[in-house]
Order: C-alpha cells, then structure tokens, then sequence
C-alpha cells in the first residue's frame, strides 16, 4: 500500500478552505453551465457532475467531500431548488460521497504521476466515481419518492441520465490533465505524491 504523502506545510484546514472554494465553483457550474434540460426547469444534464470526483482524487478524501457538499447547496440556491431535509442532508451529503469514495479508493492507490499517464488509474478512477454517482443517484430518488416529490423510478432515471454519462466521460480526462497541472503547480494543497 502506498504510504500517505501530504506536502509540505498543508494543514488540513487550507485544504478544506481550498476544497469549500472549489464546491462553490462546482456549484456555480452546475447551476449556469447546464445547455440541455432534460425536464425543463428541474432536471439539466449535469455537465461538471465529475468535479467532486476528481477533486478528491487529486487532493484529498476532504477535499472531495467538502467541494461536493458545497456545491450540492450552491447549486440548490442558485438554481432555486433548495429543500432544506433533501438538499443539506440527503443530497449534499452523497454529492459528498461522490468525491469521498473515488478519493479513498482511487486516490490512495495511485501517484499523481500514474494518474497522469496509466490506463489503470484511469479505467480504476471510472469505475469508482461511477459507482459513487449511481449510489448517489438512488439515494437521492428515495429521498424524492420519500418527500413525494417525484416518484422513484421517474427520479432514478432521469438523475441518472444527469449525473451518470458526465461522471463516467468527464472523470478520466479531467483526472488525467489535472494530475498533470497539479503536479506543475506545487501552491495546490494536495495530499498526494
């Protein structure tokens, strides 16, 4: 097992800041950058949905918790879809979980450098930030057909369609270019090696 590497003089403060500074960007973009609804006014193609993902991946387990916790709750109020029991405990929570998993599995397994260039990191990186996402997506279509706000399987396929194709398309590309700038940019708080 690869040995835990922080850089030098990153607190784990400095990266939940960076990590908070990096969900409000999230969420921006989720809330803005969205050109296809899929249910026009409540469901769009998340285009960023890989962010938390990747961001946990190339800095740390927090750092992919806090940005998609953040983001989740920037985009609800941007987008005017704010439920307090859904949007601070079930969604933000897994959107959390998405970028928490992928970090602890994929992160931890790979260096920044066979991120940049291994296969494997890439096709590991898919399937754990996939898997994360699907999880998420149920979670959040219970917590709909809970509320009764949508049924289950109304919610469960057109969240995953939202969510699901850009984790999956975005994640490895955006895991494989961002390992290389953060390798080049040693002001990123990253823990990794």
């Amino acid at each position: 097992m690869r040995k835990k590497v922080r850089r030098q003089g990153v607190s784990p403060i400095i990266v939940a800041s960076f990590a908070a500074s990096l969900g409000i960007f999230t969420g921006i973009l989720w809330a803005y950058a969205n050109p296809l609804q899929l249910v026009p006014g409540i469901i769009q193609w998340r285009t960023f949905a890989f962010l938390p993902p990747v961001i946990g991946i190339l800095i740390s387990p927090t750092a992919g918790f806090v940005s998609g916790y953040t983001g989740a709750v920037v985009w609800s109020l941007l987008a005017n879809t704010f439920i307090p029991a859904h949007t601070l405990i079930v969604d933000g929570v897994m959107s959390g979980v998405t970028g928490l998993i992928p970090a602890l599995t994929t992160g931890r397994k790979f260096t920044l450098a066979q991120m940049a260039t291994e296969q494997q990191a890439m096709v590991h990186a898919v399937i754990m930030a996939t898997s994360a996402t699907v999880m998420m997506v149920m979670v959040n279509s219970v917590s709909f057909a809970v509320m009764k706000i949508y049924p289950f399987w109304w919610a469960l396929l057109w969240l995953g369609l939202s969510m699901i194709i850009p984790v999956s398309l975005g994640t490895p590309i955006a895991m494989r270019y961002g390992s290389r700038m953060i390798q080049a940019a040693k002001w990123v708080p990253t823990e990794r090696a």
